[in-house]
């Protein structure tokens, strides 16, 4: 197995500052993980609760106690979000989360972290969806561009389920300078492309590790690609292609989430 990335760590004044930035983004969320999660975020400020009776049954008495509920029909609420949003009787007009920066989630991260890096990925829902996954199998945090990536939307947002408000997004402006500060912190970044030799449960390494996920119709970027440690595929069937991305990178996190906890 190969050992930690043996690269020397920058140490804070060395390793770019990108500052807490606020993230753009439609002020309405909706679908109940969605609202509950931003009601019960202290770092977020929820300016409007708007709820149906049935909406209102469903949220947890712990996040009614944050705001005072505005009770509206369906149609009402309707009125005030975006076409065919599917709000389940709930939708929150929230300010925007800070964004991170990426040196200080470096500097919170253990030896066993796993972070996501996202180029070029602009659907919202396959944004949304590998937020889930990450959130769910352990993940510190999502890194993706402040160009060609999605705000933070109320359709990303719910199907995120939550994981919006409880996964750092840490947008950069140079994906290959991001890489080149993550493998400074002594992180492994693995590119996943479905041209390599290499399967990634075949990838030996222990310590901290970046997955990093191309576009679904381009993959990785060239220079994104060289900016990896290594590249590596899934072990997907030849007859089949490959997988949407947020499959994919919920197979890749899985993969790590079963090495650290095996």
């Amino acid at each position: 197995m190969a050992k930690r990335n043996p690269r020397k760590s920058k140490n804070r004044s060395e390793i770019r500052r990108g500052g807490a930035r606020t993230a753009p983004g439609n002020p309405w969320l909706f679908g109940l993980h969605a609202v509950t999660a931003a009601l019960l975020n202290e770092n977020r400020r929820v300016e409007r609760l708007v709820v149906t009776s049935a909406g209102h049954e469903r949220l947890p008495e712990a996040a009614l106690e944050t705001i005072r509920a505005e009770f509206l029909g369906r149609k009402d609420i309707d009125a005030l979000l975006p076409p065919g949003a599917v709000h389940q009787g709930a939708a929150a007009l929230c300010a925007p989360l800070p964004v991170p920066a990426l040196e200080d989630v470096l500097l919170e991260a253990s030896d066993q972290t796993v972070m996501v890096v996202l180029d070029q990925v602009t659907d919202p829902q396959n944004v949304g969806a590998i937020m889930r996954s990450a959130a769910a199998f352990g993940a510190s945090a999502l890194v993706m561009q402040d160009r060609h990536a999605p705000p933070i939307t109320g359709a990303l947002a719910k199907a995120a389920s939550g994981a919006v408000d409880n996964l750092p997004l840490v947008r950069v402006t140079n994906l290959a300078r991001a890489l080149d500060d993550l493998k400074a912190a002594q992180f492994w970044c693995i590119g996943l492309d479905g041209e390599s030799e290499t399967a990634l449960q075949d990838f030996k390494a222990d310590g901290r590790i970046a997955l990093v996920m191309g576009a679904e119709d381009t993959g990785l970027r060239r220079l994104t690609a060289e900016s990896c440690d290594a590249l590596a595929r899934l072990p997907t069937s030849d007859a089949f292609g490959t997988l949407n991305v947020s499959a994919a990178a919920a197979a890749a996190l899985y993969e790590w989430a079963r090495r650290r906890n095996p």
